[in-house]
């Protein structure tokens, strides 16, 4: 197969011009962009009620449609569900993606239609293939199998024709023919729901195979890794898979897990770095080694920045391409050819150059833990801890919550540091009590809790009453509107508590 290396180089280069084009000319694709959108979307119902066939601008489109989140926009997600037609999209929807809730629902559901997967999934994932060959023009990768590890959730049923999983079960359903010659492990196994059985599956179709690039999120891949270890009795995942070369991953911060990755291969491989979500495909890293991601812009997406002091105002105001600044806070705001119309996506990023446009994922608009994929926002851990106070008798007065990492120890975790006003009679109870709400709650949550596979029970400890306030007075951050930050994506905050001298 290696012969065919240069041949399939060659092929995925060609393909440079078509990014090269929307690169040197960003704004212009844009403006196409929302031209065929507003086009397509004029005859909806969401369309006729913001009257696109009189919108001949961005200005007129920025003018009369409103800024959305996913609450507004689940009563037209509700009626395409239930089998109605041109609501948000002018072409049938059949898919949706689940992803984890809002604040009052505990999943999403976001419409897939065919043209946002071939014209955006699907062609962005050429592009990062190309991409790839290009800085890498030697390399052996479509001569082997790619290892794809998603699909917490199986494909499900709405009705006969309507259909939903999470993305990349959706993506793996609809990959076009040809992506199944180049893909392991099987449909039926990467589909499946149960992971303490999908991992065994996983580990023993593919052992066997010719790996040369795995993608995934890196709690799954971790787990992977260690039961091949277990069943080949290899040292190292280079010794099982010895072409491999290409890790791709993105959704959850992977700094703490790259140490790992390279003890467990054995040797270096090139990690690639991507931006997407059910809602779309958005950048990746185009310069192997550098922070930022190309933000894809001509994908069926059309982006606004809301600067970060916007939002939460009655009226926030968003921005194009060309005003946006190297290294500010903005919360993107798109319109998608699967029929999200100024929608408030959530993330938020910084754009770390604009000749091209590249960008990092610097957070969430909202406090959130997402180390290991689970997105637990707030909302999710102030109902969970007031339930569980209920069900104990006990009362907090402050707490706080992080990460604990992938380690040799043991699997993630979530560690809770609490300063109880009246302490439960049985610790050990309350967080047994506060796993079951936010299962209850979240449904990434309750995923990666499934037998502890990827997410241990959470870990509890009982702080000493006024701790917080003496580590906010010591920080100069006592009374005003300064508060003990409920959750947080890293241990910052975690060890700076528990290190404190007070």
């Amino acid at each position: 197969m290696k012969l065919l290396s240069p041949a399939i180089s060659t092929l995925a280069r060609l393909r440079s011009w078509r990014i090269d084009a929307w690169v040197d000319h960003p704004i212009s694709a844009q403006r196409e962009v929302l031209q065929d959108l507003v086009t397509a979307g004029q005859y909806t119902a969401f369309g006729r009620k913001y009257e696109f066939s009189k919108l001949f601008n961005t200005k007129n489109f920025k003018q009369s449609v409103p800024i959305h989140e996913y609450h507004d926009l689940k009563p037209y997600i509700e009626q395409i569900m239930a089998g109605e037609e041109n609501v948000l999209w002018n072409t049938p929807i059949n898919w949706f993606a689940k992803s984890s809730g809002t604040t009052s629902d505990k999943s999403k559901f976001i419409p897939v239609s065919h043209e946002s997967l071939v014209d955006g999934h699907y062609k962005a994932a050429k592009d990062v293939l190309s991409l790839y060959y290009i800085h890498h023009p030697n390399s052996d990768l479509l001569t082997g199998k790619g290892l794809v590890i998603g699909g917490s959730h199986n494909i499900n049923s709405i009705h006969e024709e309507a259909h939903f999983g999470d993305l990349s079960a959706v993506l793996m359903q609809n990959t076009p023919f040809w992506g199944n010659w180049i893909r392991t492990p099987d449909l039926k196994i990467a589909l499946l729901d149960e992971w303490e059985n999908k991992i065994e599956m996983l580990a023993e179709s593919t052992m066997n195979e010719n790996v040369t690039s795995i993608s995934g999120v890196p709690t799954w891949t971790l787990v992977l890794f260690q039961r091949l270890l277990e069943l080949t009795g290899k040292s190292c995942i280079k010794e099982i898979w010895p072409s491999l070369e290409l890790y791709m991953h993105g959704g959850v911060s992977f700094h703490p897990y790259r140490e790992q990755f390279n003890k467990l291969i054995g040797e270096g491989i090139h990690y690639l770095e991507m931006y997407n979500a059910s809602e779309g495909f958005f950048a990746a890293q185009d310069l192997p080694g550098s922070e930022g991601m190309l933000l894809f812009l001509d994908h069926g997406i059309f982006y606004e920045f809301m600067p970060i002091e916007e939002y939460g105002k009655a009226e926030p105001k968003t921005i194009g391409l060309k005003d946006v600044e190297v290294g500010h806070q903005y919360a993107p705001v798109i319109s998608t050819n699967g029929g999200l119309w100024r929608y408030l996506l959530g993330d938020t990023i910084q754009f770390t150059s604009i000749k091209p446009y590249r960008v990092i994922v610097s957070g969430r608009l909202k406090l959130f833990i997402n180390a290991f994929g689970e997105e637990l926002i707030i909302d999710n851990a102030e109902r969970a801890i007031s339930e569980t106070c209920k069900l104990t008798l006990s009362i907090i007065t402050d707490y706080t919550a992080g990460p604990v990492y992938f380690s040799n120890d043991g699997n993630g975790a979530h560690e809770w540091l609490i300063e109880f006003e009246k302490e439960p009679n049985d610790l050990d109870e309350f967080g047994k009590i506060l796993d079951e709400e936010l299962k209850k709650l979240n449904s990434d949550y309750e995923a990666k809790r499934h037998k502890g596979i990827a997410l241990r029970a959470p870990i509890i400890r009982a702080l000493p009453s006024g701790h917080f306030n003496k580590w906010l007075k010591n920080k100069n951050k006592l009374g005003g509107q300064h508060k003990v930050p409920r959750l947080s994506n890293d241990r910052v905050i975690i060890e700076e508590v528990l290190n404190s001298k007070l």
